[in-house]
C-alpha cells in the first residue's frame, strides 16, 4: 500500500483535521505546512498529488505513538528511511497499545480470519525463519478493521 493511502485512511477513521495533523508530524520531529498535508491526502489522479515518502510517514506514525502512548524518556525516535508494511503494522499496534487479542478482533471486525502465530510471524525479527511479510491485503483489512472499530457506520 501506498503512504498517501495509508494517511488518508487513518485520518478518515481517527477523524484528524489539519491542525491535529500537523501536531502528530510535529510530535514526531517534523514541521510541516497545511498545503502539504493537503497535498499528500490528495488522490494520485489530481495533479497536486505529492508522494509521501517513507521518512515523513514514519515521523508521522511516531507522532502517532507519542501522541496516544506519552513521550518517551530520552531523544525522539529516528523515523526509519525504509517502511514496510510489518514496520507500519508494528507502529500502529504500540500506537494503539494493542495486545494479540486487540489485534485479532480488528481483523474479525474486517471478516479477515488470520491465525495468533500468522499474526506474530509479521513481529518478528526478519532474520528468523518464522518471519512473513506482511501483504498489502493483511494491512488493508486491517485499516479497514480500525476503521470499524472506531467510526462506525452510524
Amino acid at each position: 500500500m501506498k503512504n498517501n493511502d495509508i494517511l488518508r485512511r487513518l485520518r478518515f477513521t481517527f477523524d484528524f483535521g489539519d491542525d491535529k495533523m500537523m501536531k502528530l508530524f510535529e510530535k514526531g520531529g517534523e514541521t510541516v505546512t497545511r498545503a502539504q498535508i493537503s497535498d499528500w491526502l490528495k488522490k494520485e489522479e489530481d495533479e497536486a498529488h505529492k508522494p509521501l515518502n517513507d521518512r515523513l510517514f514514519a515521523t508521522f506514525l511516531n507522532g502517532l505513538i507519542e501522541d496516544k502512548r506519552g513521550a518517551k524518556e530520552g531523544a525522539k525516535p529516528e523515523p526509519e528511511k525504509q517502511l514496510n508494511n510489518n514496520i507500519i503494522l508494528r507502529k500502529l499496534k504500540i500506537a494503539l497499545n494493542f495486545k494479540e487479542e486487540d489485534m485479532l478482533e480488528v481483523f474479525e471486525l474486517a471478516e479477515f480470519r488470520i491465525g495468533k502465530s500468522e499474526l506474530s510471524a509479521f513481529f518478528r525479527n526478519p532474520n528468523q525463519s518464522q518471519y512473513r511479510e506482511c501483504k498489502d491485503q493483511f494491512l488493508r483489512n486491517f485499516l479497514i478493521g480500525l476503521q470499524l472499530k472506531y467510526k462506525p457506520k452510524d
